[in-house]
């Protein structure tokens, strides 16, 4: 009598070797994130060319850049709970789709304030579907020993990489081109969508969640090669299937529900700080006495030490085996870096302290997101990072309208440097209270599934 092998997908994709299909996977994620990445950046430099066209106050800039961010958290927050439904791939598809239509109508259509702000508030339902899904996808791709550091190279990498992007095109085209030159460059994720809607496969965690067997066998093929001759007479063991439609309510299920609630206060006084500032610092430094191209030059700066300093976290996350303490740091050393531009102003101390504030501040933003998604189990892990960037984009619509707001109250930067630093500081406490979640949580419950 032949006894048949059983495989158990958790471990099999916890356990995997970095190979081929998890590159190909990763390169794919940060090639979405990068459209992502550089469509939310893009409106911090439209404010300099339409500001005095359409006689927008301080305020009313800041609305420009939120407008975005107020359908980003209407995406993030929706997005979850179709995923966790339907499915990862057709939700980033879509998501995907809707981004590319509305950010190539942005240059056509939106040539007044009010339209502008519609067809950015559209574009962004579609964005707050493809950052936290892409976490969720990649979190639950990602080979246990490297998994944070797997999520950074596959998602923040792309999103740090986009962000550049608007800060080269705001730099060096916007004054040939006009605003409009950033979105007809943004709408080429068409071309991305193509490419996605054939090669993209369904996560494995999910499939095993919905115990389409047969599927899951053709993925771990692809992923461990090596052993997919296995896969194909094994019986696999799977999660236990939901039995019921994930809600918000789980994630407050026992012993979570602290936790939600002090991941959504990090994350909105996180993306407080990254929005407040990324909003409005090409504008500031201009008034500090920077250059055009200096002043622009800084966004561009922030995105690429975002993405070392979001590495140099996880990989101490990876090594400590817990993001909590790491993430303190970086907040509190982010917070302490805005605050030193308070206190001087000089071309040196504003491109020190502009770069430590990337690699701080929205370093430590790309590891929560992992920490988020690590701090739950797959059924409702797309539910969870929704929500935490969802609760965050709120923080992140009031960042560039307060910042705004008290520069004008208060003729110039000073109060929006303090207000930022002492969030930043904020998140930093927040995170530390938190004593057991962001490790790597231990399988669910498992039962035989199809033979």
């Amino acid at each position: 009598m032949t006894v048949q092998t059983e495989i158990d997908v958790t471990a099999e994709l916890s356990d995997a070797k970095l190979g081929r299909l998890h590159k190909w996977l990763g390169a794919m994620m940060a090639s979405l994130t990068l459209f992502d990445g550089y469509d939310t950046f893009n409106p911090a430099y439209v404010i300099h060319f339409v500001a005095g066209p359409w006689g927008l106050s301080p305020g009313q800039a800041g609305l420009l850049v939120s407008s975005g961010l107020v359908g980003f958290l209407i995406g993030a927050a929706a997005h979850g709970l179709v995923a966790d439904r339907v499915g990862r791939r057709v939700t980033l598809l879509g998501g995907l789709w809707i981004a590319s239509i509305f950010t190539l109508a942005t240059p056509l259509l939106g040539q007044t304030f009010a339209s502008f702000c519609l067809l950015r508030l559209l574009t962004g339902v579609g964005l707050g579907v493809l950052l936290p899904l892409a976490t969720t996808y990649i979190n639950e791709l990602a080979p246990r020993r490297m998994a944070n550091k797997f999520s950074l190279w596959g998602v923040a990498f792309g999103w740090a990489l986009g962000g550049t992007a608007a800060g080269l095109v705001g730099v060096f085209l916007t004054p040939i081109f006009g605003w409009e030159v950033l979105y007809w460059i943004g709408s080429g994720s068409s071309v991305l969508t193509i490419l996605l809607h054939r090669y993209l496969p369904e996560s494995v965690r999910f499939l095993a969640l919905k115990g389409r067997a047969e599927e899951i066998r053709v993925v771990l093929a692809r992923l461990r090669p090596e052993r997919a001759a296995m896969y194909r007479d094994a019986r696999l063991v799977l999660p236990a299937a939901q039995q019921a439609h994930t809600s918000l309510s789980a994630l407050f299920a026992p012993g979570l529900g602290r936790t939600t609630l002090t991941i959504w206060l990090a994350a909105f006084l996180s993306l407080f700080c990254i929005f407040g500032l990324t909003g409005w610092i090409p504008t500031v430094m201009m008034k500090r006495g920077e250059t055009f191209a200096a002043s622009f030059g800084f966004g561009a700066l922030m995105q690429i030490m975002s993405f070392v300093g979001g590495l140099v976290c996880a990989s101490l996350a990876d090594r400590r085996g817990s993001s909590r303490g790491v993430l303190t740091a970086w907040w509190a050393l982010g917070g302490l870096s805005v605050l030193t531009l308070v206190i001087f102003n000089n071309h040196f101390v504003n491109v020190t302290c502009v770069a430590l504030a990337g690699f701080f501040v929205i370093g430590a933003q790309f590891v929560l997101n992992n920490f988020t998604a690590s701090s739950y189990d797959t059924s409702v892990r797309a539910t969870a990072v929704g929500m935490e960037l969802s609760v965050g984009r709120v923080g992140a619509i009031l960042g560039p309208f307060v910042a705004g707001a008290l520069q004008q109250a208060y003729s110039g930067p000073t109060a929006m440097f303090i207000v930022i630093a002492a969030a930043s500081v904020c998140a930093a406490a927040a995170v530390f209270s938190l004593a057991s979640a962001g490790a790597p949580r231990a399988p669910a419950k498992q039962l035989a599934a199809a033979q």
